[in-house]
């Protein structure tokens, strides 16, 4: 339950505290005293929108803190899901800076807004006027139904489905449109595969083509420069053997002459069979160079279907062309079994179709099951409420096409008069009957527990008289379920509940600032019989206020 809001520097607060207690708290005061001001700051402490112009003196940061007393098994797993950390005394804060930025803190662990938001949505319903104008939005209405058929368990289960499905769906339509770009870029892919395979590459081709090639047409040339090498090494009187050979004849006539004549031998020796070796190899090569015209055909037309496909895809070496039609084999694999692949994603999907549908059929029956429940409740109540001929269809028929909610229509339809047929609540309602029709419809939340606390922002709008009484015991008796806080103007209302709290505005040199206080008994009877009499509080009025507080069982 909600135990206390401090609020800090917020519109025209300057600091004010109030602690709450279970069951039914009243708050009063008059129109414009602050009252939506308090119910502004607690929003913003859980997480709603900040405003820029929140602050009352924007020297100072804007601080508010609300504390709660909350279940561990209840609640424990919304802030896990959340990623805040749970206290059974858990305390939100919001901080707005007097240049606009805002922090926000669980248990003075910073969160962000949106964590802010999502568990406070638990922890709290704000019921203000301008609300009664979701009663003929089929979206709440929905909500209604779902909280009386206890489906929350369902929806998740559904929601998960509906999720998966969507997600199959998106895959497969990507994958359809991949395969129709892929199925226009086929002929043209076969087509460069078919380049690639009758070329016939080789990693190192390139490189011993390029050198053939300078080899055949530059073989005269060669060819001369080879004899002409071999004349002046071995083949001639004056050649280089021959000079050495002469000098080893020479230096071998001396060597008993000279010590150093030896050494000379060996090393000529060296160079003499060096030179030979040289010789023999230069020749082996001026044999095998022989001009071919038909070789030098073949491998320049090689080279030409190489340089052509390097041109054409850009690239310079036939590492990067093979890489390439790599890539095109690949690409071609790909179209090739996207047929198979599609008739897989089409089972993948009609699979999670079929447990999506299973999950949304689970739901319809489990709403069906309770709207007989629905009706009956809220019309009891409204008979209560001073409406004897009130009437309410609760009509669920199949949507065309499954949503997040599933694959139901719902229509509230109400009348108050046997006259006219339920219609659309927004077309046959007035303000008094759409409150007491609200009423009765939050009475449903209220006793299915979804909320440990109900915030009544004058829901008794447009009653009076005995309807106002009997309302005002409907909410006492729903305050057993939940700590309700209801914002009333009304004196048989703010008879009821536990605790009196008055909203006022105080004046101190030249500014106004709003205050709250929890009413003693005596301070209770005089308010309910200023509510009753006005400014002027008669003697009759402050009997009828004893009166109204008499019977209430709940007093303090």
């Amino acid at each position: 339950m909600l135990k206390s809001i401090n609020i800090e520097n917020y519109a025209i607060i300057n600091s004010l505290l109030i602690d709450f207690d279970k069951g039914l708290s009243i708050i009063t005061g008059e129109t414009g005293a602050g009252k939506s001001i308090l119910l502004g700051a607690l929003s913003l402490a859980l997480g709603q929108r900040a405003e820029a112009n929140i602050l009352k003196n924007t020297e100072k940061n804007c601080v508010i803190e609300v504390s709660f007393q909350l279940d561990e098994k209840r609640f424990k797993p919304i802030f896990e899901s959340n990623d805040a950390e749970f206290d059974t005394n858990s305390v939100f804060r919001r901080i707005i800076s007097g240049n606009g930025k805002s922090r926000a803190f669980i248990n003075d662990i910073p969160v962000n807004v949106s964590q802010l938001k999502n568990i406070g949505e638990q922890l709290v319903d704000i019921h203000s006027q301008h609300q009664n104008l979701l009663l003929s939005n089929p979206a709440f209405q929905m909500d209604i139904i779902d909280t009386a058929a206890k489906n929350k368990e369902i929806l998740q289960t559904y929601l998960s489905a509906f999720a998966a499905y969507k997600e199959a769906e998106k895959q497969l339509s990507e994958l359809k449109n991949q395969a129709q770009l892929a199925k226009n870029e086929y002929d043209y892919l076969s087509f460069q595969n078919e380049q690639f395979l009758s070329a016939k590459l080789q990693a190192d081709e390139q490189e011993n083509l390029e050198n053939e090639l300078n080899l055949i047409t530059h073989a005269e040339e060669i060819k001369t420069a080879y004899t002409s090498v071999l004349s002046a090494l071995d083949n001639d009187e004056t050649s280089a053997s021959t000079m050495i050979r002469e000098s080893i004849s020479a230096m071998r006539r001396i060597e008993k002459l000279s010590k150093y004549a030896e050494s000379f031998v060996a090393r000529m020796e060296s160079c003499r069979i060096e030179l030979r070796d040289i010789a023999d190899e230069i020749d082996r090569q001026n044999e095998s160079i022989n001009f071919d015209s038909e070789r030098q055909q073949f491998v320049e037309n090689r080279l030409s279907v190489i340089y052509d496909l390097q041109q054409k895809h850009k690239v310079s070496t036939i590492s990067e062309l093979l890489s390439i039609h790599s890539d095109i084999q690949q690409k071609l694999n790909v179209i090739e079994n996207f047929d198979s692949n599609l008739e897989k994603f089409e089972k993948e999907k009609a699979k999670r179709f079929d447990t999506m549908k299973s999950y949304a059929d689970n739901l319809t029956l489990s709403r069906k099951k309770v709207t007989g429940s629905i009706e009956k409740h809220v019309v009891q109540m409204l008979q209560s409420l001073g409406i004897p001929n009130a009437v309410l269809n609760v009509n669920i028929s199949e949507s065309e096409t499954f949503t997040p909610h599933g694959k139901d229509n719902v229509a509230f339809l109400f009348s108050a008069n046997r006259e006219i047929a339920p219609q659309e609540i927004s077309k046959v309602a007035s303000g008094g009957e759409m409150s007491r029709l609200m009423l009765s419809l939050k009475s449903l939340v209220i006793e299915n527990g979804m909320f440990p606390t109900i915030i009544f922002d004058e829901i008794d709008t447009g009653i009076s008289g005995d309807v106002a009484d009997k309302t005002g015991e409907i909410i006492n008796n729903l305050a057993k379920n939940s700590q309700i806080i209801n914002i009333t103007h009304l004196p048989q209302i703010a008879s009821k509940g536990n605790n009196h709290y008055f909203v006022y505005k105080e004046e101190s040199a030249g500014t106004t600032a709003t205050n709250i206080r929890l009413l003693t008994h005596e301070e209770r009877i005089m308010e309910i019989a200023k509510m009753l009499s006005g400014s002027d509080i008669t003697k009759a009025a402050v009997d009828n206020a004893k009166e109204l507080l008499k019977n209430n069982t709940n007093k303090k």
